[in-house]
């Protein structure tokens, strides 16, 4: 309310009573981290978890399911999920449907539209919000820089668009 913001991004290893507040306002998005897209990740994302069933599976699997089925009751949960891991995007995705995608990590850090859009996509090929950050505010150091960043975000654009 203080900032006049429509969403926030929320770090799920609090626990679900630290988020509830934002969960809470289903006017309001809520964009929780899954598998984000830096080399790090990996370090506690990935790690093995057992099931209620007795089966074994990366953290990342387990806070995707648990936003989808116990956290998204106003429909209002995006799921941060990084571009640099195409397998994993489509395996969050498998795991929660149609939930939206924050999708960071196109452009300097490497990740492929094709792959995030092949992967990630809904059936309608929606659903994805594609973030390039310094692939665009950096297209140009010169004096041209705001019609490079222009050209840049308009190129990906049509790069996801081709991939729909």
């Amino acid at each position: 309310d203080r900032y006049g913001a429509d969403a926030v991004t929320a770090n799920p290893y609090l626990g679900r009573d630290s988020l509830q507040p934002f969960l809470d306002r289903a006017d309001k998005g809520v964009v929780i981290l899954c598998r984000t897209s830096n080399p790090g990740a990996s370090d506690l994302q990935d790690l093995p978890i057992r099931t209620e069933n007795g089966a074994e599976r990366p953290l990342y699997q387990h806070v995707a399911e648990t936003i989808a089925r116990d956290w998204n009751a106003h429909g209002n949960c995006a799921l941060v999920v990084g571009a640099t891991w195409p397998e994993q995007l489509r395996e969050v995705r498998a795991i929660v449907g149609d939930m939206p995608f924050l999708v960071p990590g196109v452009g300097a850090q490497g990740g492929d539209v094709e792959a995030v859009v092949t992967n990630a996509k809904t059936a309608d090929g929606t659903d994805l919000i594609v973030s390039s950050s310094r692939a665009i505010l950096y297209a140009s150091s010169g004096d041209d820089y705001a019609e490079a960043a222009g050209n840049a975000a308009r190129a990906l654009r049509d790069e996801i668009n081709r991939w729909r």
